[in-house]
């Protein structure tokens, strides 16, 4: 199993503006210190907006910033609200499952159950927890100030 890039971009965005602390920060310029697409970054953001952890701040020092504080963000949390889709096989949705083995088949209830288990691990960490290395972290995306 592995993310999307749209969760991968989330998290990047999230540990962004978590390091700026309440400093803006703007699309073109965090796609920038990533090395990623401003247009998915941009979609990505819009999705994090909506879902209520980052924040838009309009006018000339606008951008955006985290809308609660990171360790109230939960890494579980954000993955399941961005939209993944968490389908591991074709079972897991049967309006479109034609699978001839699904009702004979065990698979589904073990993925489920990896499912649930990774989704458990996840929930016990917060953005806060990924963020610890502050410094570092500012260092790394080459910022000026946090």
């Amino acid at each position: 199993m592995y993310l999307t890039r749209s969760a991968d971009y989330t998290l990047r965005l999230l540990i962004h503006l978590a390091v700026q602390g309440e400093r803006t920060s703007t699309i073109q310029e965090i796609a920038e210190h990533y090395g990623i697409s401003r247009n998915h970054l941009m979609k990505v953001a819009n999705r994090a907006v909506q879902a209520g952890y980052v924040e838009g701040v309009r006018g000339r020092s606008g951008g955006l910033k985290l809308a609660k504080p990171p360790d109230r963000i939960g890494l579980g949390e954000v993955l399941r609200a961005t939209g993944e889709d968490f389908e591991l096989v074709e079972c897991f949705d049967a309006k479109s499952n034609h699978c001839v083995i699904t009702r004979g088949c065990g698979l589904r209830v073990v993925l489920h159950d990896a499912l649930e288990a990774y989704f458990e691990v996840l929930d016990r960490y917060s953005l806060a927890d990924i963020v610890t290395h502050r410094k570092l972290l500012v260092q790394l995306l080459g910022l000026k100030t946090a």
